[in-house]
């Protein structure tokens, strides 16, 4: 697929199909945001793919209910390292939501060229996800999304246009 296609074609699945995903194409998703630039090139994350059905359950109730992801074949939790991030973006902030921001929509793009559907999930208890995936304390939990081959087609959504989010030189 074309990139700006990809881009366009791209959207929020809350419907899954149980058909397995191929592991080579997995892997293609994974290599995507293991490919993703990071501040320094510390790369501070980590990728849980969860494949349990049981662990994908726990899940649910982690995630505001939100049944639809145990649907879905598996789901990516992006956890970041912030010990090891670069801390002194902007010069007073971490890098590891940024990084780890990039490596997952790196990851939903990679979905959307492979035919798969994602949702970013970002409601969620963070304690209760550590606590399932078994997280040490020091981990961040950035975002999880299921992944699998849609059992639906949502509208496209709208989006401002161009001239009420972008300025040239300067904040207007």
């Amino acid at each position: 697929m074309e990139f700006y296609e990809v881009i366009k074609k791209r959207k929020s699945i809350r419907s899954y199909k149980p058909d397995p995903i191929p592991q080579e194409v997995l892997e293609r998703i994974l290599e995507a945001g293991r490919l993703a630039p990071s501040a320094k090139n510390i790369q501070p994350w980590k990728f849980i793919v969860i494949d349990d059905q049981e662990i994908k359950e726990k899940l649910v109730s982690a995630c505001r209910n939100q049944k639809f992801i145990a649907e879905a074949p598996i789901i990516i939790c992006v956890v970041a390292l912030e010990k090891i991030a670069w801390g002194r973006m902007g010069g007073y902030w971490s890098s590891y939501p940024v990084d780890c921001a990039i490596a997952m929509e790196h990851i939903v793009l990679a979905a959307t060229n492979e035919g798969l559907g994602t949702c970013w999930i970002g409601a969620y208890d963070e304690k209760e996800v550590k606590k399932i995936l078994k997280c040490p304390e020091d981990v961040k939990i950035i975002a999880l999304t299921p992944l699998g081959y849609p059992n639906e087609d949502p509208p496209t959504r709208s989006r401002k246009p161009l001239s009420e989010i972008v300025c040239y030189n300067q904040y207007q």
